[in-house]
């Protein structure tokens, strides 16, 4: 099986692993991922985010590393891409309001590829109308009344868990990165054999 093309919403301050970690994992088994953000050119640099729970009553953020984009967002066309995947972090909340993402969200539901989305992501396919809607589908739980008020049902996971409804494959966040990605390939029709 050829590998598939794999689209990459972020913005500034997106969620640090949500985006190295994905990104790595589908090139080492032969996918490609173009990372995107809104306005900004292959080349550029954009600040990311670590979000963590340490006891508090939320997640604290810290500075992440730098990631270099490696497409250009004036260049995408979303009918080259067999997958689009919504990082999560701080990002999404203004992404969203993107009419550009939101056409690029709009495709891939219309064409029934497939959808993931991690963390606060989910917040990028609520700002589509009826992406959501009759979708079980899981994020940051602090996105659940969201989720909801979208028509959609939020389902509540453990940290290690994701959940798949046809084409969409959802998590909480970045510590459900190996379950996550094991549900995408699958969706991709991904196939890996250990001999």
């Amino acid at each position: 099986m050829p590998g598939k093309k794999i689209l990459m919403l972020v913005g500034e301050f997106s969620e640090e692993y949500e985006i190295f970690v994905f990104e790595q994992a589908m090139h080492a088994v032969g996918h490609t991922v173009h990372v995107v953000c809104p306005d900004k050119k292959a080349g550029e640099r954009i600040k990311t985010s670590l979000h963590d729970f340490e006891g508090h009553q939320t997640y604290t953020e810290k500075l992440g590393h730098d990631y270099i984009l490696n497409k250009t967002f004036a260049e995408v066309r979303p009918e080259e891409y067999d997958a689009v995947y919504s990082a999560g972090g701080r990002g999404p909340e203004y992404i969203r309001i993107d009419p550009r993402v939101q056409k690029i969200v709009r495709h891939f539901h219309e064409a029934r590829k497939p959808i993931f989305t991690i963390c606060h992501g989910v917040q990028v396919l609520i700002a589509v109308d009826g992406v959501v809607r009759g979708k079980s589908l899981s994020g940051l739980k602090y996105c659940e009344p969201e989720v909801t008020l979208a028509g959609g049902k939020y389902v509540d996971l453990g940290p290690t868990e994701a959940h798949v409804d046809g084409n969409m494959v959802s998590a909480v966040g970045w510590t459900a990165l190996a379950a996550f990605m094991r549900e995408c390939l699958k969706v991709l029709g991904t196939e890996i054999h250990h001999s």
